[in-house]
């Protein structure tokens, strides 16, 4: 597109650049649409699949909570659809983890155009380490991170009766899980900044401390209990993160001049 505004005489350039961004704006509206369109398939086909094994999923998840309930205690629910729709969300939950390569494929392949040609090799690396960050933020929230809001929550109320419904659990669960994921693409996103000379490693460690004071506030806001204690744990990996996309730029970041 640049080669071509370069031959254009000086009087046809300035039309010619707003018929080019206009047709460009457009052409880009088209492929987000087309990308969006792909990832829903996937997460279709994820739920799909995962719909069949949705009781056994959901088995695995409800672990944290029946180690901290009393022995026999079991989650509840009080409408007839609720185990219904508890596994329908809990497929569609599997699925979105299970679709997530093919989805973050379609976001490389939407920025694509707009890098160097050198840095549209980077397509494998990009999906496996973004499919990676995503699938451990996962799991550290259902290893870690979930266990200790469940425990903490559970001993504020401990002097009643305990009746968890399995909606309420599952909605607080996904919503750390899927949320623990994107914040540990931290360093990827660090990484793709970095790369288009947008940040450098010398100007992350300037922003640290405001860094610091944005993730703890991320962390309260993500964190359903209002303790330091867990909003710490879902802080200092955060700030892990931080620190290691500063890593990341150092080493790969554009140089600068």
């Amino acid at each position: 597109m640049t080669d071509t505004l370069r031959e254009l005489p000086a009087d046809q350039e300035l039309e010619k650049d707003t018929d080019l961004d206009r047709m460009s704006l457009l052409q880009h509206l088209d492929e987000l649409r087309r990308r969006l369109m792909i990832s829903a398939i996937a997460i279709f086909v994820g739920f799909l699949g995962c719909w069949y094994f949705a009781p056994v999923i959901f088995r695995w998840l409800e672990e944290p909570i029946l180690k901290a309930l009393p022995e026999g205690e079991q989650l509840a629910f009080t409408e007839l659809s609720g185990p219904f729709m508890l596994y329908v969300k809990v497929a569609l939950l599997a699925g979105i983890f299970l679709a997530s390569p093919v989805v973050l494929s379609q976001v490389w392949l939407f920025i694509r155009p707009g890098l160097y040609k050198k840095e549209k090799n980077l397509a494998l690396p990009f999906i496996f380490f973004t499919s990676l960050f995503f699938l451990a933020g996962g799991y550290f929230g259902y290893l870690v991170a979930f266990p200790m809001v469940v425990k903490f929550l559970l001993s504020v109320g401990e002097d009643f009766k305990q009746v968890v419904t399995i909606g309420t659990y599952f909605s607080m669960m996904s919503k750390i899980l899927l949320g623990l994921g994107l914040v540990f693409e931290i360093p990827m996103i660090i990484f793709f900044f970095a790369r288009l000379g947008l940040v450098s490693a010398r100007q992350l460690l300037r922003w640290f401390k405001w860094a610091v004071l944005s993730i703890f506030f991320i962390a309260a806001l993500i964190t359903p209990t209002p303790d330091i204690a867990t909003q710490t744990v879902f802080a200092v990996p955060m700030i892990l993160l931080y620190l290691l996309g500063v890593v990341v730029a150092a080493m790969f970041g554009r140089k600068e001049e």
